[in-house]
């Protein structure tokens, strides 16, 4: 049963999703905004088909601390590219970092770029690399909209744990920002790489701002304990 669920849930997924990169064709010739809106209608079709087809709800937890701070970035625990779409409904308009390979993949990449993504070369030293943190300083001066990270710098499975890349650090100290942490268990329903999603709510979790002014290695090992710690609620 649970396969049969999963078939109609990711072919609903797939042509859904490409009917909206589709429709979204016209923004990239308007103002930035109207693609993001795709980008939070998106968000918004997936968990829709979520609670209809398998019977998943998805569940905000302390949205009130998005409110304690004026500007802030997220840093978010990465377990699923649901993440990737669902925290746009919450976040007004996040700016993403990305492998820069994304931008090369048709409408999907053209959309990323037209909505302000940052994107980084993995694994290598190049001058574009070497202006990353400039990059996203620069950036996040001039747009009135939160930067979203994923500092585990990659998906891994619900309940496993790996050292938050120290890139998390230097962006903490050079925006000199708030930062509110996401923990979150969608790998728990729609694992890494899976065709097969499983029956359980997704939970999402905004915790409580870590102010500015903190050092560097202190707030990557501040921020890890905090979500995995929160994670763990969620088994």
């Amino acid at each position: 049963m649970q396969f049969i669920k999963s078939l109609v849930f990711n072919i609903f997924l797939y042509a859904g999703l490409v009917l909206i990169f589709i429709l979204a064709i016209p923004t990239l010739l308007l103002p930035s905004k109207f693609t993001l809106f795709f980008g939070r209608l998106s968000a918004n079709y997936i968990v829709i088909i979520l609670r209809i087809i398998l019977n998943t709800k998805v569940v905000f937890h302390g949205l009130e601390n998005l409110k304690k701070v004026d500007k802030y970035f997220v840093a978010s625990a990465h377990q699923s590219m649901f993440e990737t779409f669902a925290l746009q409904i919450p976040l007004d308009s996040p700016i993403f970092i990305l492998k820069k390979e994304l931008l090369s993949i048709p409408l999907f990449g053209w959309y990323l770029r037209k909505i302000g993504s940052i994107t980084i070369i993995r694994e290598t030293t190049t001058k574009e690399n070497l202006n990353f943190f400039d990059k996203i300083k620069n950036t996040i001066d001039k747009e009135n909209r939160p930067l979203l990270i994923f500092p585990q710098g990659t998906r891994i499975k619900f309940g496993e744990e790996t050292s938050f890349k120290k890139g998390v650090g230097r962006i903490y100290s050079s925006l000199n920002l708030p930062c509110i942490p996401v923990a979150l268990n969608s790998g728990k329903v729609w694992p890494k790489n899976s065709f097969i999603k499983h029956h359980g709510n997704i939970h999402i979790s905004f915790l409580e701002p870590i102010m500015p002014g903190k050092n560097k290695d202190e707030f990557v090992k501040e921020i890890e304990n905090k979500i995995y710690s929160e994670i763990k609620k969620f088994k």
